[in-house]
């Protein structure tokens, strides 16, 4: 950013080369403007010291692509921890280094430094702003986000710790997907620095140059709306963008390669010999008598594996058959057993089921004419004798004979004979 005296200095330098003035003027206007000071709190970006060929345009989108995947697996665990809707989106890649990190990131912060120990070989850094720190960690201990007064203590340095942990757990097991084996990474260590007074080196040796800084839009319910900070050495960015790349590429080889080989098409082939078997096996009536041959002259056919699950197996199943011992099956009499209802033992469970008991005075068969001319006052013949003791039947089964009588208004059956 060019203070308002620069601006001036540089147009007016334009004007004189337009006015013809010389040459002089014009070339001594760099040197000038490079002697004067910069104003307080002017982000000194370094980008003379950024080499921009590091990483190109499509190196970038692939680092943010992957990145983006990476914090929406982590969202979402946030949101179970702090039980707030979490939203990280827009990841923005580009080169920068330590001084542009100062001059344009919220003073002090939190550092947050996760190893990779397993299928990547490379660090990476999160820096949080303090007061989206003591939010997060104020809703993971059961407060409403509102507790930010005071400072940084080791209670949320650990808690922060925790759920970076937990988050960079989610995100490696997305990269895992996506590279196609296994990333575990050692467990986060954060740290809060005022960045101005400290030394990158003592933070991880890659900040002391150029890296891939990816920034990232975080909301947090209606309490946090801030930036989150990613940075990466360029080697392991690079590296992992190769992975990924590399990985989609061969799970596309595979799916591209049948296609191919599906178009040769061997298929007119296997028909031509399948087309004859199912038909000469489905009309064994048909084509033997036409042949003359028996049925046992199929396997000379040239085709014994489709007769033998037909034909064979009934015949080579008949003499086993034959030659087994078989014996008649033997079970243990339960008659007068312990605990049989024939002994009474258990008899008291069933005693309170209702059973429906039915007295029939006879029966007969008529046909459907007469039947038809049934009305009151027709008289019925029953196939039983006067005085004939009567069946009494228990849900439908015949058990007992016995006698009808009247008992005051009512009719009666008086038990004469069980039936055994």
């Amino acid at each position: 950013m060019l203070s308002q005296d620069e601006i001036n200095a540089l147009l007016s330098g334009m004007d004189s080369t337009a006015g013809g003035e010389g040459d002089a003027p014009a070339a001594e206007a760099p040197s000038d403007n490079a002697d004067i000071p910069v104003t307080t709190g002017a982000p000194v970006s370094g980008g003379s010291e950024i080499d921009e060929s590091l990483l190109n345009d499509a190196e970038k989108d692939a680092i943010g692509e992957v990145a983006n995947i990476s914090m929406g697996s982590s969202a979402t665990t946030l949101y179970s921890l702090v039980n707030q809707k979490v939203n990280i989106t827009t990841p923005q890649v580009e080169l920068a280094n330590w001084e542009n990190v100062i001059n344009n990131y919220e003073r002090p912060c939190v550092f947050i430094q996760i190893q990779y120990t397993e299928g990547l070989d490379g660090t990476n850094i999160l820096i949080l702003k303090e007061r989206d720190v003591m939010v997060i960690t104020d809703l993971m201990m059961g407060g409403d986000g509102t507790n930010t007064a005071g400072e940084i203590g080791e209670l949320q340095l650990s808690a922060i710790s925790e759920a970076m942990n937990q988050m960079m757990g989610a995100a490696a097991t997305s990269l895992s997907t996506m590279i196609n084996q296994k990333v575990d990474i050692s467990p986060p260590q954060a740290t809060l620095l005022d960045m101005i007074n400290d030394d990158p080196s003592d933070i991880a040796e890659f900040l002391m140059g150029t890296f891939v800084k990816i920034s990232f839009k975080m909301q947090v319910g209606d309490l946090v709306d801030s930036t989150l900070m990613q940075l990466y050495p360029i080697d392991f960015a690079k590296a992992l963008k190769d992975l990924v790349i590399t990985d989609a590429g061969a799970k596309e080889a595979p799916a591209a390669a049948p296609a191919p080989e599906a178009a040769p098409a061997p298929a007119p082939e296997a028909p031509a010999p399948a087309a004859p078997d199912p038909n000469m096996m489905g009309q064994p009536q048909m084509g033997m008598p036409q042949m003359g041959m028996p049925q046992m002259q199929m396997p000379q056919m040239g085709m014994p594996q489709m007769q033998t699950p037909q034909m064979g197996m009934p015949q080579m199943q008949m003499p086993q058959m034959m030659n087994m011992n078989i014996q008649p099956a033997q079970f243990q009499t339960f008659a007068g057993g312990p605990g049989m209802m024939a002994g009474g033992e258990n008899i008291g469970i069933i005693k309170d089921v209702p059973l429906e008991v039915t007295v029939e005075l006879g029966r007969t068969a008529k046909p459907i004419s007469d039947i038809l001319d049934f009305a009151p006052g027709t008289i019925i013949e029953l196939d039983k004798v006067a005085g004939e003791p009567v069946d009494v039947l228990v849900n439908g089964k015949f058990v007992a004979k016995g006698e009808v009588v009247v008992i005051e208004e009512s009719f009666g059956v008086r038990v004469t004979e069980i039936v055994q």
